[in-house]
């Protein structure tokens, strides 16, 4: 039976269960940083202006992908909890209704985004020379979106059914396809045409064309867990509101990563143009330091989701905690190696001298918030495992607009770039320590591992 085959993380040790799982993503994640990594490493070489460009363009990609990765919390939760309950017919159909809806919103946001171009970033900061560059990438990234959201709402249903293996694997494989297009496109090598920044957003669409096509293949043939009859899409609505009740808080907090970027990216600007390169490429490189923390949320939600719904809530309280444990020293161990290889990275980009100072800056300064930034990140996973996504929405809410944007806006005008680094770092350590307060408060007011997730309350 489906869910009997799927049901996979409702026994054997908990730590080694999350250590066997985040593997597998850790190395997707570190091919999709990778590739990030090397995208912009191919477009520093066309020059300071192309660089600036593409940098100005991680907001709006970082927004979408927050949209996606939303998306497919929602449906990782309600997938995982369905499997849980021994449900078949519901997993199918929350599946494949959570594909649909992904589509649905994709054709809004293609719609709005080819409009929005020009006065978008003007809003961020692009200024007249850059505008052009920013108009090639994101006219080609726009119509090829579809290729970036439902791949990441497909996966996110296979590892709700506990496979992390084949989303890592697909995930390393259209970095790979990127990192080998993107030399090829960009520069025109081996007698393909040379298209600049045209060549890496092109990369791009090609490699997630790829990863969409597997996805959807593994989900039809082998797990079986799609059902496009009639009756399964009757209860279309239904579905949506399961889905959305986890998804829009979850995205809600997503959006809030590029909303961040948006932020930093506008006060750096008035800095010029390489202070925003340097911060394009500081928090590209920042990726690989938390991308394992963001594997093992990834896998929170699955781990939490089916423990809930079959009932063995003090499996799911045990994971929180030895992730909350494991984030806060993987992050000192990463301040620690950016301190000792800040400066070899950051000549690895630019040899303009302003810019490597402040890519050094960046990856001296802000990794002293890593450690309880990913306490701040484990919580919010564990809160949308069981279906208290508002409060996790709120969490981020706070360190967003209560710290985030004012301190670093404070330090900016007071210390420059060391002060607007600072107030991130800052941002990121206080925000850790709300996290574990408000978490006990919730503990103590409802018992976060005795009472069923169908039945919790989201009240903040």
């Amino acid at each position: 039976m489906l869910v009997n085959r799927h049901a996979k993380l409702t026994t054997g040790p908990v730590g080694r269960s999350l250590i066997r799982l985040t593997l597998p993503m850790v190395m997707g994640l570190f091919g999709m940083v990778a590739f990030n990594v090397v995208d912009t490493y191919f477009v520093a070489q066309l020059g300071t202006r192309q660089l600036a460009a593409m940098s100005f363009t991680f907001p709006v990609v970082m927004f979408v992908g927050g949209i996606a990765l939303g998306l497919g919390v929602g449906a990782a939760s309600v997938i995982s909890r369905a499997i849980g309950e021994g449900d078949t017919q519901k997993v199918r159909r929350l599946t494949t209704h959570g594909l649909v809806l992904s589509i649905f919103i994709v054709v809004l946001f293609v719609t709005a985004g080819l409009f929005s171009i020009d006065p978008l970033f003007r809003l961020l900061g692009a200024t007249p020379g850059v505008l052009p560059l920013i108009r090639e990438y994101m006219t080609i990234w726009y119509v090829g979106m579809v290729f970036v959201v439902v791949p990441m709402v497909g996966n996110n249903a296979i590892r709700a059914a506990g496979d992390a293996k084949y989303p890592g694997f697909m995930m390393v494989v259209g970095a790979s396809i990127n990192v080998i297009l993107d030399p090829l496109l960009i520069f025109g090598l081996l007698g393909f045409p040379r298209l600049e920044l045209r060549g890496a957003a092109l990369a791009t669409v090609f490699a997630r064309a790829t990863t969409l096509l597997g996805t959807l293949a593994i989900l039809h043939f082998r797990e079986r867990m799609l059902d496009f009859s009639s009756a399964a899409l009757r209860h279309m609505c239904d579905s949506c509101k399961r889905i959305l009740f986890i998804a829009v808080p979850a995205a809600g907090t997503r959006i809030l990563t590029p909303l961040s970027m948006a932020v930093i990216t506008r006060l750096a600007a008035g800095y010029g143009p390489g202070a925003v390169a340097a911060v394009g490429t500081g928090t590209r490189v920042q990726a690989f330091a938390l991308l394992v923390v963001a594997a093992l949320c990834s896998i929170l939600v699955p781990f939490i989701g089916q423990n809930s719904g079959a009932g063995r809530t003090d499996r799911a309280e045990l994971a929180r905690h030895w992730a909350n444990r494991f984030s806060f020293v993987w992050g000192l161990f990463c301040l620690v190696v950016f301190l000792v290889v800040a400066r070899g990275v950051a000549r690895l980009f630019s040899d303009d001298p302003q810019v490597v100072r402040n890519i050094v800056l960046y990856l001296s300064i802000v990794p002293i918030g890593f450690g309880l930034q990913g306490i701040s990140m484990v919580i919010s996973a564990a809160l949308n495992a069981v279906n208290r996504p508002l409060s996790a929405a709120a969490l981020n809410l706070v360190r967003m607009f209560a710290l985030y944007v004012p301190l670093t806006f404070v330090g900016s005008r007071w210390f420059a770039m060391e002060g607007l680094f600072g107030g991130v770092a800052l941002a990121n350590v206080l925000a850790g320590i709300i996290s574990l307060l408000w978490m006990r408060r919730i503990c103590k007011k409802q018992d976060f591992r005795t009472t069923s997730p169908e039945l919790l309350n989201d009240r903040i």
